[in-house]
């Protein structure tokens, strides 16, 4: 249980560095970070920190796959660490 909640956090961590470094990017038009790395990083583990970073950078708040997928893949996360856990 530990070792998950520290990979949750050290995920979760990666992927809101990856949101903000892609907003600096965008601001100043250079390379960007893919969506799909952007999304593969909520997907692993880091969709709690994704959540954050869309919020306090207000990035990514006009994509649908964003603003909806983040969320999807929190609510589906929660749900399968409930079963692995608690059932």
């Amino acid at each position: 249980m530990k070792f998950i909640l520290i990979y949750i956090a050290a995920t979760s961590i990666i992927s809101f560095l990856m949101f903000g470094i892609d907003k600096i990017k965008a601001k100043n038009h250079l390379w960007r970070i893919p969506e799909s790395a952007l999304l593969i990083s909520a997907a692993i583990g880091g969709s709690i920190g994704s959540l954050l970073a869309m919020g306090l950078f207000r990035h990514k708040t006009k994509h649908k796959k964003f603003t909806i997928g983040i969320p999807v893949i929190l609510i589906l996360q929660v749900i399968l660490s409930y079963l692995i856990f608690f059932k």
